[in-house]
């Protein structure tokens, strides 16, 4: 396994298989989007798999995710419990969006902001973001959740890099959106060959 900053060639022969890991907040979707665009393959966002109407949790999203990762080429985000060894098992790349915990909390807090207005993102089945009011009283409130789980998906790509269980993985460590930029501009598109 190695592990990359923003600058470093990849040293893999062809990219067919990476996912997004982040946080709440971090642009994991935003990235596995624009990867999906460079490989020439449909974006597929993993909540699409896992969120039914009403935040219910679809029965069938495991086996549905299971079913994409056995796919030749894709982008997705690092996610689901369930999932994410077999994931990380098929993974050329794993890009780390390593970001400080201040701008992924701003990032979260004005992406829910926007959502809640009818001016942002969608959320998969037509989900929408509940009232403001909802941050005091809902311990589940997206702004809460991105706020604990930030220490513990470093903890979770960290434990991978750890292990030797994926020696052929490439690690791609990115801290805040510049060098999110120069790794799409560098060692990205060198790799895609300018697409």
């Amino acid at each position: 396994m190695r592990v990359l900053g923003p600058d470093e060639p990849l040293g893999v022969p062809q990219l067919r298989r990476i996912a997004v890991a982040g946080g709440a907040g971090s642009g994991k979707s935003t990235l596995a989007q624009t990867l999906c665009e460079g490989l020439g393959v449909p974006y597929v966002a993993l909540e699409s798999f896992y969120l039914g109407p009403g935040w219910t949790v679809r029965d069938t999203w495991e086996a549905e995710v299971l079913d994409f990762l056995d796919g030749d080429v894709w982008a997705i985000e690092w996610q689901g419990e369930q999932v994410r060894d077999r994931m990380t098992a098929r993974l050329d790349v794993l890009v780390w969006l390593d970001h400080p915990r201040a701008l992924v909390m701003a990032r979260v807090v004005i992406r829910t902001l926007k959502r809640r207005f009818g001016r942002g993102s969608k959320i998969a089945a037509g989900n929408v973001e509940g009232p403001l009011r909802t941050f005091f009283t809902d311990r589940e409130h997206i702004v809460k959740m991105a706020w604990r789980y930030h220490p513990i998906l470093r903890a979770r790509v960290r434990q991978v890099i750890g292990e030797d269980r994926y020696p052929g993985l490439v690690v791609v460590r990115l801290r805040g959106q510049r060098q999110v930029n120069r790794w799409l501009r560098g060692p990205l598109s060198a790799l895609l060959g300018g697409r």
